[in-house]
This record gives structure tokens, C-alpha cells and sequence, in this order.
């Protein structure tokens, strides 16, 4: 089955998150996941991303670690974003020991956790890249997103 979307904008409405799940891509890869009230004009709602997004709000464990998305920020931002990815479903990590999970970043540097927490912020890619999942940082998914997600996973 492919997980990557086509190209375009898929959206589709979670009663769990009482709000929409939207993904753009583009070549086979994930480029941005939000969380719209309403979604763009011209979304689909027929994706196979979406059907297991939908099956992870009901309560299926998913790390949607084969997902493909194009992280195209700064190097040191993308490797804060892999490694957020290696986080299981149902554990969280804090900033810290995120930051020392991340080849040369210093878990005791008041910098390199600035810069952790920007790069979550930053997240163009909630849910699939799990910044839920981290107890104590930003996530770019809207806080009561963040929060049902969380307490999906038991966190």
C-alpha cells in the first residue's frame, strides 16, 4: 500500500480531533500536516495516509516511521526532526534528552535546547513526525491537538 500522498492536498474530517487532518505532498512525499477547521477548497478526502491517520485517531498504535517527508529546513533542524521519529508510539522523551539523542547537540547547552525547541515548533509535519511526544517542548500542532494526541498514546 502507498502511504506517500500523490501530489496535492487531502483532507479529512476527525471527529476525535472535532477538527480536520490535512496533508499536502508532492513526489511521494509528505510536505505538511495541519489541522484546519476547514479545509482547503480543493482537498480530496480519498488517501490511504488518511485512512491510517484516521485509524490512529481511533486508537491503533502507529509510528507512520514509512512515511516519506521531505524535510527541507536547516540540517540541524532535520536531525532534531529524525530523531523526534524514532520515539515509539506511547513514550515521550523531554527536550533534554532529545537534544542528546541528536549526534552533537549538548543536552546540558541552554543553545542546543533553544534550537531543539525551534525546530519543533517549526514541525511542518505533526503527527507524522511526533512532537507530541515530547513532554516538555513545543508542538506545531495546535495545543488542543497536541493534548488529544498525547492523551491518545497514554501520555
Amino acid at each position: 500500500m502507498n502511504a506517500q500522498p500523490d501530489a496535492g492536498i487531502y483532507a479529512r474530517r476527525s471527529p476525535y480531533l472535532e477538527r480536520y487532518v490535512q496533508i499536502g505532498g508532492a513526489s511521494g512525499r509528505v510536505l505538511s500536516v495541519s489541522f484546519p477547521e476547514t479545509p482547503e477548497d480543493d482537498a480530496g478526502d480519498d488517501h490511504p495516509l488518511l485512512d491510517r491517520i484516521e485509524a490512529y485517531l481511533e486508537g491503533e498504535p502507529e509510528d507512520f516511521d514509512d512515511v516519506d517527508v521531505a524535510m527541507t529546513m536547516a540540517t540541524n533542524h532535520r536531525e532534531v526532526l529524525e530523531s523526534v521519529r524514532t520515539i515509539p508510539y506511547g513514550e515521550s522523551v523531554t527536550v533534554r534528552a532529545l537534544a542528546g539523542m541528536v549526534p552533537g547537540l549538548d543536552p546540558e547547552s541552554e543553545d542546543d535546547g533553544i534550537l531543539v525547541r525551534t525546530a519543533l515548533d517549526e514541525n511542518p509535519t505533526p503527527l507524522i513526525v511526533p512532537d507530541h511526544r515530547i513532554s516538555d517542548g513545543p508542538s506545531a500542532a495546535p495545543p488542543p491537538v497536541e493534548q488529544r494526541l498525547r492523551s491518545l498514546e497514554g501520555l
